[in-house]
């Protein structure tokens, strides 16, 4: 029986963990240096946490069932960067203790892969 990826996306949104909930606050709506992110999207036959099309970024959320699929989750990773995308792991507990880190990497990654000297961050 296939899989309908587009219904299963739509769930994902619904039923977002609290490290995608977290996440999702601070990557909608442009907040991240004006960086259009999209989630629980489509690529191919896999559904990405969170996306940056214009950077080809992906940012992905991983709780403890992704230990026990490194396989699995590797060759997602691969197809994912032979169609261009650099993808981004976090753990789920990373997210919920130290979001301004996450952010930060991501935001450097994203202008890294604009060959562009990222723009000075707030002073912690």
């Amino acid at each position: 029986m296939p899989i309908n990826l587009t219904q299963t996306a739509k769930e994902l949104r619904r039923n977002s963990t609290d490290a995608e909930r977290l996440l999702w606050q601070h990557l909608k709506a442009r907040q991240l240096d004006g960086l259009k992110f999209r989630r629980q999207e489509q690529i191919g036959h896999f559904i990405a946490d969170f996306v940056c099309y214009e950077k080809r970024i992906i940012v992905e959320a991983d709780g403890g069932q992704h230990a026990l699929e490194k396989e699995k989750d590797e060759e997602r990773t691969q197809w994912l960067k032979s169609q261009g995308f650099t993808v981004l792991r976090f753990w789920n507990n990373e997210i919920l203790t130290n979001i301004d880190s996450v952010l930060e990497v991501v935001r450097l990654r994203c202008f890294q892969a604009a060959n562009k000297p990222p723009l000075p961050g707030p002073l912690l």
